[in-house]
């Protein structure tokens, strides 16, 4: 089966025919239970061509209030985001974010940042020492709560009939980033976040995944299913078959993985972040 592009997704009537647009097969002798919810986050695709048709207002706020509605590493709420809708920084942003025109295009870019300077800030008003703060977990808390935040944001958006796309090249120059958004120490851009209303003359799709044979695992970790060579081989073929069918250069999974990490080149900065996080005040260490 082909990719379904966003002009089709009305005809995605069932749970079970959003789980064939995804992983091209039909549910493994199962009927999936029918769930608003699931289904518009199975109808996901990443838009990189958007409309200047602006964000209605209360969108934004809607986003954030779901964003503040996730889970959060021991309540600490580590995480703050930045609305860009200017477009002489989103241009600038575009230029440091390896020059990818959709930031400029969109009418707005969201930076989502790990945030520990605001906790920091709790222990000086206290007159409290937070050796905890240094913590390699502490950090970890703060980028699980941006991300937790950040998806619950997304799913709002898509949910309002908006596109988005993430952006990880916010990392390739995380301290550019970082002077153009004024962070203070203890903060980190982790990614971005480009939403609006998707070009309609440019549709999109739903992107196959992995099948669920290689990442769902009962009550161990399955090795030999997780590494299958045919299963990982299948789904190149249909990965390929995919991006073909959309013009795109036919690449299957396993060389966008060699791609990726083959050549540390390939990391475009990113090779350096252990470094950049100590400039920018992640000491990372051990108490």
């Amino acid at each position: 089966m082909s990719d379904v592009t966003v002009s089709s997704f009305s005809a995605l009537s069932s749970m079970n025919a959003l789980w064939q647009a995804r992983y091209g097969t039909r549910p493994p002798g199962i009927s999936l239970p029918e769930s608003p919810v699931a289904r518009s986050l199975m109808t996901h695709r990443s838009v990189r061509a958007f409309s200047p048709t602006p964000v209605p207002d209360g969108v934004l706020e809607a986003a954030v209030a779901a964003g503040q509605s996730a889970s959060t590493s021991c309540n600490l709420q580590a995480w703050s985001v930045i609305a860009v809708r200017d477009p002489a920084r989103r241009e600038r942003l575009a230029r440091i974010a390896g020059d990818q025109d959709f930031i400029a295009q969109a009418p707005l870019f969201l930076a989502w940042i790990a945030d520990l300077s605001r906790l920091e800030h709790v222990g000086q008003s206290r007159g409290r020492a937070l050796p905890g703060l240094d913590c390699l977990d502490t950090f970890l808390g703060a980028v699980m709560d941006t991300a937790f935040a950040a998806q619950n944001a997304a799913a709002t958006f898509e949910s309002y009939g908006l596109g988005i796309v993430y952006v990880g090249a916010v990392r390739n120059q995380p301290e550019a980033i970082s002077a153009e958004l004024g962070l203070p120490k203890r903060t980190l851009a982790v990614f971005g976040m480009s939403v609006g209303y998707p070009d309609r003359k440019q549709p999109t799709a739903i992107r196959p995944r992995l099948p669920q044979q290689a990442v769902l695992h009962s009550e161990q970790y399955d090795g030999a299913a997780a590494s299958n060579p045919e299963v990982l081989d299948a789904y190149d073929d249909r990965l390929r078959a995919a991006a073909a069918a959309q013009g795109k250069p036919a690449r299957g999974w396993s060389d966008s993985v060699l791609a990726r990490l083959g050549d540390i080149s390939a990391l475009h900065g990113r090779e350096h972040l252990p470094q950049v996080l100590r400039r920018l005040g992640f000491m990372l260490g051990e108490v």
